[in-house]
């Protein structure tokens, strides 16, 4: 049931955003003095962020693969977060959700759905609102989740899925992006630089 509602998920992004084209590793992280408002009311860009790395999450309020089916299938993504955030944190990387859900903003994606659902997990990072999914776009995000891990000179060393929990449970668990965390963290070659994005589309508004 998993494996039909992926590929219902991922045919309908791959055919709705095709235009958008995914950045490539090594490339630098566009728009980074861009401004987007957080849930607490600042306004903040990817440098302000960043450290010795910095991790942008696409994310969403109502996305069962960031949330949590309801049959119970599958937990989401977002109950890692924190944890993730945890390691990330001790080796001076930063975190970032980024909410670019446009065309849902009065359906559970709005800037108080936000606040309600920081509040209501407990994220320890930021959350950010991408009017017009601008970031979005330009990153080429496909899903949420979506990951983009930037080293301390805002270069990609990392994209795609936080692991494969969403997969056969039969297969090995393997945490994607935690493994680039300590892989970078002790100045070791990332091994698995990219995967494939696995969840919603992000819901753009539609030209």
């Amino acid at each position: 049931m998993k494996t039909f509602f992926l590929f219902l998920f991922l045919t309908a992004s791959s055919l709705l955003f095709s235009q958008f084209t995914t950045l490539n590793i090594g490339q630098n992280a566009p728009l980074p003095d861009h401004q987007m408002a957080s849930t607490t009311g600042e306004m903040l860009t990817l440098n302000n962020l960043r450290d010795d790395g910095l991790i942008v999450i696409f994310s969403s309020n109502t996305c069962p693969f960031v949330i949590g089916f309801n049959d119970g299938t599958f937990g989401g993504w977002e109950n890692s977060y924190n944890s993730i955030y945890e390691r990330a944190k001790a080796s001076k990387i930063n975190i970032v959700l980024v909410n670019s859900n446009e065309a849902k903003r009065d359906g559970g994606e709005s800037m108080a759905d936000m606040i309600e659902r920081k509040k209501f997990k407990g994220f320890a990072m930021p959350y950010i609102l991408d009017k017009n999914s601008e970031l979005a776009n330009i990153f080429g995000a496909k899903t949420t989740p979506h990951v983009f891990f930037f080293d301390r000179d805002m270069k990609l060393i990392y994209s795609g899925s936080i692991d494969n929990s969403f997969e056969d449970k039969t297969k090995t668990e393997t945490p994607y992006l935690m493994n680039a965390i300590n892989a970078y963290s002790n100045g070791r070659k990332i091994k698995t630089k990219s995967t494939s994005p696995k969840g919603c589309s992000i819901k753009r508004i539609k030209n």
